[in-house]
């Protein structure tokens, strides 16, 4: 926590000792792990129908008579309640920022506030949608191409660990890349970058996204383009966003003093 400027109409009252930032940070933390804790004993019931569910997109591929398979002794155990517990944690993930973002805001500006908030939202709803875009789209146009892929007379029978391992890295990158609209904006209202340079660098961008969807999807075209349009498509709609990120840098004055309804206008 940063110190706070006297008479700063913007910081509430005088800053809590560091020990009290200490306890008040711990206090966040275990509401963070029981609420995992606490989504994890609830999906820990359908442990296994929740990966059946997750394994959907394998199974509709797999020729027929083939079927998915466990390697180690624990692993049609262990599998499933790693899946619950992973999920447990982006279902929990809406509360685990809140948590954050309470720690943090009462030593923001009001105008950082204000932008704070809607990026964590749209953060985490944008990882989300990576997620779901993967398990929906990408994947059964993923599996399909592997499944089809191997040579004669080799059977394809995936362990459960290893495609949850695949999936869950999946799921991870997506989500990242999901975050672009995000990165943008940060960039702008940090200074790196303006909106202007983001648009002269939308070449080299969309480039970018053909090389990144072509690491981490199968070598087929479609697929390739699945993950690379999206993506180009966020970036645009970051720079869009990022106009008035950079509309309110332009404004120093009305930044430092923070008043009430200042930051609100235009």
């Amino acid at each position: 926590m940063t110190a706070r400027p006297e008479g700063d109409a913007d910081k509430g009252d005088g800053e809590q000792p560091f020990v009290s930032h200490l306890i008040e940070l711990r206090s966040r933390l275990l509401r963070g792990i029981a609420a995992v804790v606490v989504i994890f004993m609830g999906l820990s019931v359908y442990a296994d129908q929740l990966y059946t569910l997750l394994a959907k997109p394998l199974i509709r591929q797999l020729p027929k008579g083939s079927s998915m398979i466990a390697v180690d002794v624990t692993s049609p155990f262990l599998a499933p309640f790693h899946f619950a517990l992973v999920l447990s944690i982006f279902l929990a993930m809406p509360y685990l920022l809140y948590q954050i973002w309470a720690f943090v805001a009462p030593g923001l500006y009001r105008h950082e506030r204000r932008l704070v908030l809607p990026l964590l939202v749209s953060s985490t709803a944008l990882f989300y949608g990576g997620m779901a875009f993967a398990y929906f789209v990408v994947f059964p146009l993923m599996f399909r191409f592997f499944t089809h892929a191997a040579p004669h007379g080799v059977e394809v029978m995936t362990d459960i660990k290893s495609y949850l391992d695949f999936v869950l890295t999946m799921f991870f990158a997506f989500g990242v890349a999901f975050e672009a609209p995000v990165a943008t904006v940060l960039l702008v209202w940090t200074g790196v970058m303006t909106p202007e340079k983001l648009a002269h660098i939308r070449p080299y961008v969309i480039v970018g996204c053909f090389v990144v969807g072509m690491l981490l999807t199968p070598p087929d075209v479609l697929s390739q383009v699945s993950l690379a349009v999206p993506m180009w498509l966020l970036y645009e709609v970051g720079v869009w966003w990022s106009r008035f990120v950079a509309r309110r840098r332009t404004r120093p004055e009305e930044d430092a003093s923070g008043t009430p309804g200042e930051d609100g206008a235009g």
